[in-house]
């Protein structure tokens, strides 16, 4: 069987996914290998998958909470994840990558890890790029609402010729952002590639977009190479964990409660995002969970930890919990858009209020807010009352509760991790069987997988 690389960048949702990938690769026999940061060694580690460090590590970027928080900020943000916590190390992220793609037969990359592709053409390996989210689809028929530039969300309706324009000054904007690649392209004897690295860093073999058509359907300038298998589900704990027992009990002890998270890294920005939470739980009288971060930087006055809250207690808080076993039994989630804890909200088939933070958030929350799931809060409107106002609104919206119910049943038959798990299969089918070794021959050319035709 084959020893596949992948190799994402940046927090628990751009993490999670592949793990889900790799697990189905695993249990299908191959030798699934996930590439990454090396906080998530024991993540990765713990689900019996091989890990390979790639930096740059987190530690690598000084004060952690500090710097996700500014990468949190609503305009500023994307530039400071691409400029601080990626572009500069580029080399690093480059020789770890060719380490781990020693022997390997197929290599699948995440949108910012830029490297990727080198190390698959210097090394002669199939290269399968994937998209988490609509918004890094960049397309002009489906466009995204950008919070860096509120004002572009006005031309989704004017149809893709502006958004043809826009891309392309984007991208003769940015292009030289990528200066180094280019650099470090020639000194490892490759030929030029004028396509912009993120905006056009899809693979012609195969790219697999990993969200669901519920979020986004399939749009005709997608590239052809596109394959759409809904989200790839995982949502463990560093130690392989599900449901800690004492929020089990609590969940059995009364109605189902608000469930309020800000992801993996907006929870390190929330600012009075929990004890508004809590104020506005008290105040509709509601049961309520909050996730607050492993770190204990959210700490809520009045609101015991699961670990020490008394019977009978109405609001808890809890550093980490799985989603997918939390998120179906509360009555409605609020959250901050983040595409992983997106996918588990739609699938749980609950309503939702939103308050994105950055990046993609905003795209996701109006796409929820479309589809009729959702209500969508601003991040610098977050008070009790509003809290309060919105989710009056949102518990008392049956026809949103239906319309919750019936996407997540059409989500349930999507692949996810399988599907993708069988595209990267028939990709790997296409490879040309190595010709026999004579005496005298030339030996086969570089790396093990030679080029695939296009997939999907």
């Amino acid at each position: 069987m084959a020893r596949i690389i992948l190799t994402t960048f940046g927090s628990l949702g751009d993490l999670h996914p592949y793990l889900a990938v790799g697990l189905e690769l695993k249990r299908r026999g191959h030798q699934a290998v996930i590439a990454t940061h090396g906080l998530y060694r024991e993540r990765v580690e713990a689900m019996l998958l091989e890990f390979a460090p790639v930096r740059p590590h987190y530690d690598e970027w000084g004060d952690l909470s500090g710097v996700l928080r500014d990468a949190m900020d609503a305009k500023r943000g994307s530039d400071v994840v691409l400029h601080k916590l990626v572009l500069p190390y580029l080399r690093q992220s480059r020789d770890d990558l060719l380490v781990a793609c020693r022997g390997a037969d197929l290599v699948v990359d995440h949108v910012l890890t830029f490297t990727a592709p080198l190390v698959a053409e210097k090394l002669g390996l199939p290269r399968v790029s994937s998209t988490l989210q609509p918004f890094a689809m960049f397309s002009r028929h489906d466009p995204p609402v950008a919070p860096a530039v509120a004002w572009l969300g006005r031309l989704r309706g004017l149809g893709p010729w502006p958004w043809r324009l826009l891309w392309a000054m984007g991208r003769a904007v940015t292009r030289p952002w990528f200066r180094e690649l280019d650099a470090m392209r020639a000194e490892m004897g490759l030929p030029p590639n004028p396509r912009h690295p993120m905006l056009q860093g899809h693979s012609d073999q195969l790219h697999l977009v990993l969200f669901s058509r519920e979020l986004a359907p399939p749009q005709k300038d997608w590239p052809a190479s596109a394959v759409q298998t809904g989200f790839p589900f995982h949502d463990r704990g560093v130690e392989g964990q599900g449901m800690p027992l004492a929020l089990e009990v609590f969940l059995r002890q009364g109605d189902a409660p608000l469930v309020f998270t800000l992801g993996s890294s907006a929870v390190f920005a929330a600012g009075d995002f929990y004890v508004a939470a809590a104020e506005a739980a008290r105040a509709l009288n509601r049961r309520a969970v909050l996730l607050v971060g492993e770190q204990e930087v959210n700490e809520v006055p009045g609101v015991p930890a699961i670990s020490h809250a008394p019977m009978g207690e109405r609001i808890v808080a809890v550093p980490y919990a799985p989603h997918s076993e939390l998120m179906p039994r509360s009555c409605a989630t609020i959250h901050q858009g983040g595409v992983g804890t997106t996918a588990q909200a739609m699938r749980a088939g609950r309503p939702m209020l939103i308050v994105p933070f950055s990046h993609d958030q905003p795209d996701n929350a109006e796409r929820c807010r479309q589809l009729g799931i959702a209500r969508t809060l601003k991040r610098t409107q977050v008070s009790a009352a509003a809290f309060q106002r919105e989710l009056t609104a949102l518990l008392a919206d049956d026809r949103a509760a239906a319309r919750a119910r019936e996407v997540a049943g059409r989500m349930e038959r999507e692949p996810g991790a399988a599907g993708a798990a069988d595209a990267i299969e028939a990709l790997l089918a296409k490879r040309p069987t190595p010709a026999p070794a004579f005496a005298g021959a030339s030996p086969a050319g570089p790396g093990r997988g030679a080029v695939a035709s296009q997939a999907g």
